[in-house]
């Protein structure tokens, strides 16, 4: 009969001590450990091996064979550019979200478009009807997927030897438990044993295993930080719930580029892929309008032009208001200074609000100098040209820095027919392509001002 014995275990990095201590040895993490209850048994150990294979030797390096891997297209284009051209054979993803962000949408209308590969749905949250339901609002149906509504990791493996699927899905991983670990599903044991033993099935058989996780109030994946080591990709579903947009990130890719991102728009039959996202974020309407500017961004690896949109108003009140959406509030009060102290605007004793339309988040700092000048047109009162369009870093002195993947933002500016762009003095180094838009080049903010204004 198993004995009972209680642990206190890191929440972080799955470090195990007999008492609870504040801070971990091992990762140095404060008021991480949580009391669990494990079983210890002669028969029955952690290290029981689910899929008995023979023992691995060792090879000479030479001798190890090395090819392109092959990919599965998995039909969203989306997708498979984030994974880096599709989902290799024996991969373990991890999809990470916000609760109703979409994540099991997404990956539901992924499996249901694979209608020649045989797919096992497993859900631990919602039962067969519930999935039925959304396929049917997605519109899709398949012959070869299969759904299985269990939670316990011995019957997976039962049912995943009978079936043999190609394409396994793990709905989520925090409601999985082993009888091997006597402590309730979600805890950092059962969450690290299962995703271990589901990761020996994905190396050993070639089958790619997508696990949907759990995320907790910091916005980190719930469980051990170990979880997030042993998989091959980590992907992020993000975006606010009041705007239709999503972005699928990609944090860690052993496979790919982890600067590719993907754009989604969510809608009542299911995600639509977004692949020219510029036309979505530009509103048509703001002829005449001042406090909007154009920027030429870069997220990951893709160009867009981005709305800036910034209101500037007199402080109703005795101290001024500044807030941000979408965008760092303390890179936004240092552009403010520069502005004040090199262009000579008093902007002290005036609310500002700054927003980035679409609902998007941007770290880019080419969005510097759209920011200045959509406050100052605001301040100024003052619209900036339409088919004006601009890049650049703002530093401290007032100079306009240069930017990376200039010519990308060039081109993706000129396709959406914008006449003008402004960029950095000598940010065209090696830049060849000849191009109809006007490529303006200004050296400080004083500059880009006259430009705009005058």
């Amino acid at each position: 009969m198993a004995k009972i014995k209680t642990v206190y275990v890191c929440s972080n990095c799955g470090n195990d001590s007999p008492k609870w201590i504040g801070k971990c040895p091992v990762c140095g993490e404060w008021n991480t450990y949580v009391e669990e209850s494990i079983a210890t048994s002669a028969t029955k150990t952690k290290s029981e091996i689910l899929y008995a294979t023979e023992k691995a030797k060792p090879l000479r390096l030479k001798d190890v064979e090395t090819g392109e891997d092959p990919r599965i297209d998995l039909k969203d284009g989306e997708l498979n550019r984030v994974l880096g051209g599709g989902m290799v054979p024996g991969s373990l993803i991890l999809l990470g979200g916000e609760p109703g962000i979409g994540k099991s949408t997404l990956i539901l209308q992924t499996v249901l478009n694979l209608d020649k590969i045989k797919t096992l749905y497993i859900s631990g949250e919602e039962s067969s009807r519930q999935l039925k339901m959304r396929a049917d609002r997605i519109n899709a149906n398949n012959e070869t997927c299969y759904i299985l509504c269990e939670t316990n990791l011995e019957q997976i493996f039962t049912q995943i030897k009978n079936i043999n699927p190609d394409f396994v899905v793990v709905d989520s991983i925090q409601t999985i438990h082993t009888e091997l670990v006597e402590s309730s599903p979600g805890s950092v044991s059962q969450v690290r044993e299962c995703s271990a033993a589901i990761l020996k099935f994905a190396k050993e058989t070639g089958t790619p295993v997508v696990l949907i996780g759990h995320i907790n109030k910091e916005g980190s994946i719930a469980g051990p930080k170990v979880l997030e080591h042993i998989v091959d990709t980590v992907l992020q579903f993000e975006g606010d719930q009041h705007y239709m947009y999503r972005i699928l990130r990609s944090i860690k890719n052993r496979f790919g580029s982890t600067a590719e991102l993907g754009i989604y728009e969510m809608r009542q039959n299911g995600l639509r892929e977004v692949s020219n996202p510029s036309e979505l974020l530009l509103t048509q309407n703001h002829e005449g309008l001042s406090g909007v500017s154009i920027a030429a961004a870069i997220e990951g690896l893709r160009p867009f032009l981005i709305e800036t949109q910034a209101l500037v108003s007199t402080a109703a009140y005795g101290t001024p208001q500044r807030s941000a959406t979408g965008f760092d509030i303390r890179r936004m009060n240092m552009l403010l200074a520069v502005l004040e102290k090199r262009a000579g605007f008093k902007l002290i004793q005036k609310d500002v609000f700054l927003n980035i339309a679409g609902g998007l988040k941007v770290n880019d700092p080419g969005m510097d100098l759209s920011v200045m000048s959509a406050v100052l047109s605001s301040n100024l009162d003052i619209a900036i040209e339409r088919s004006v369009c601009m890049t650049g870093e703002v530093g401290l002195s007032g100079e306009i820095r240069p930017v990376n993947r200039i010519e990308q933002r060039i081109l993706e500016a000129e396709k959406l027919g914008f006449n003008k762009i402004l960029i950095p003095q000598n940010n065209l180094k090696g830049f060849t392509t000849k191009t109809e838009i006007e490529i303006i080049q200004v050296r400080k903010v004083e500059e880009a001002f006259r430009t705009l204004f005058s």
